[in-house]
């Protein structure tokens, strides 16, 4: 894993890099390896892997906003938190899905609850399952996977990078998808609450043109589920 601490303030990056280092200390986790850098540009031009990214707002050159989203049209998997002062960039920062606002001066307590928190979302986005077909096995990462759908006995695993004919039943699936992300709105489908752009009372809009029948009795459960997924998220 790594992560990424961008601030201008050199000692408030020494000090969160220790208190994150003390956090994997404590709960004998192996140790990510955490760069620290003073302006949005050089994470911009960072070559490595970007797993968790810590955001100042109000930087020279490049504000944190900014940065936030170039970050996450590259890589929506990148979990960033925003970190500053200014309470006022909230709406900004959330257009572009950072995962927590934390305000400075940080406290350990609040911070490490929400590490945790992100620690658990990243095992799930680099989570991997297998996709069995007639022809293959295709190994997924559990959210590039849109929705699952049955249809006159065919089931298709809709993913981001293709449709796949599982040979595996709706239940195979209902038992192996647990995480909350995964509701199955309609007996002929299952979806991601990753991928779901609208919704009414009969039907989802996915992402990648997908859509999903929403029964009526569960619009209710859909809806509840949703958003706490998406409070969960925040």
């Amino acid at each position: 894993m790594r992560i990424l601490i961008c601030d201008d303030d050199s000692l408030f990056s020494a000090r969160l890099k220790q208190s994150i280092t003390e956090y994997f200390q404590k709960h004998k986790l192996a140790l990510p390896d955490i760069c620290t850098y003073d302006n949005g540009e050089a994470v911009l031009s960072d070559s490595g892997d970007k797993d968790l990214v810590f955001l100042d707002v109000k930087m020279p050159g490049r504000s944190g906003i900014y940065v936030g989203n170039r970050l996450t049209e590259k890589n929506p998997d990148t979990i960033i938190f925003v970190v500053t002062s200014f309470a006022e960039y909230l709406d900004d920062a959330m257009r572009f899905h950072v995962f927590r606002y934390l305000n400075k001066p940080l406290d350990k307590t609040r911070l490490y609850r929400n590490l945790a928190d992100a620690l658990h979302e990243y095992a799930f986005r680099t989570s991997k399952l297998l996709v069995e077909t007639k022809e293959e096995t295709v190994t997924l990462s559990t959210a590039d996977i849109i929705s699952i759908e049955t249809q006159n006995r065919t089931l298709t695993v809709h993913s981001t990078r293709g449709d796949y004919i599982s040979v595996h039943p709706m239940q195979y699936w209902l038992d192996t998808l647990t995480q909350p992300c995964f509701f199955q709105c309609h007996r002929s489908y299952i979806i991601n609450f990753m991928h779901v752009l609208q919704f009414n009372k009969d039907y989802i809009q996915l992402t990648d043109n997908q859509q999903a029948y929403l029964t009526r009795r569960k619009y209710t459960a859909f809806k509840k589920a949703y958003m706490l997924y998406l409070e969960n998220t925040r």
